[in-house]
């Protein structure tokens, strides 16, 4: 089992967690309130500029050209996610360029950029993992009986969606080479996972 399994398996609680939360079953069967998804498009737009910036902090102190590389690519992938935040947005009437963050958002990027700053590529990556990981896997989950056509099935697209996967493994392959399996790393790794289950939670009683 890679370095990455390993995080991902023992960290399965909260993945569930994550999967079960209203939040995420009312996205999965669309009868989740707008006002709360609009709340989470604003926060989750403020959040993938912090995980762009984190990637590219990561990329300036690969070791290597091939981490260099693909930590650029990975932000890059954000870069497109957030073109289609903006597409959102504009059908919810959310202005991404007046997004206050809420407590729980700042709490996850705050912690992802002083990682990516302070902390060398293998860890700074066991902290943005999670992230991609479990989009991949609510968005395999949501769509495992067929997207239903409401109004967040593009939500379960684009997370379910092939494109989505391979981002995910690289992701993890930076883990697998360049992490090593120590105490920081899995608390580092668990703590990014508390920040994704308290971020639904914050958008569902609209914090």
């Amino acid at each position: 089992m890679t370095l990455s399994q390993e995080l991902w398996a023992v960290n399965q609680d909260l993945a569930q967690a994550c999967l079960e939360h209203p939040f995420v079953q009312g996205i999965g069967d669309g009868t989740l309130e707008q006002v709360k998804f609009a709340y989470y498009v604003g926060q989750d737009a403020f959040f993938l500029e912090a995980f762009a910036r984190a990637y590219s902090i990561a990329a300036a102190k690969a070791p290597d050209w091939l981490g260099f590389t693909t930590f650029h690519n990975l932000a890059s992938g954000v870069l497109e996610e957030l073109r289609l935040h903006s597409g959102y947005a504009s059908g919810w009437g959310v202005n991404l360029h007046s997004v206050e963050p809420g407590a729980a958002t700042r709490h996850y990027t705050d912690f992802l950029l002083a990682t990516a700053w302070g902390g060398d590529v293998g860890l700074t990556a066991a902290a943005m993992s999670p992230c991609m990981r479990l989009y991949a896997f609510l968005g395999e989950k949501l769509a495992a009986n067929g997207i239903p056509n409401h109004q967040y099935a593009d939500w379960i697209h684009t997370y379910s969606s092939a494109d989505f996967q391979p981002l995910t493994q690289q992701l993890e392959d930076l883990v697998d080479n360049y992490a090593a399996s120590n105490s920081v790393v899995h608390s580092t790794y668990r703590y990014a996972m508390f920040c994704e289950r308290d971020f639904f939670q914050a958008a569902w009683i609209l914090e």
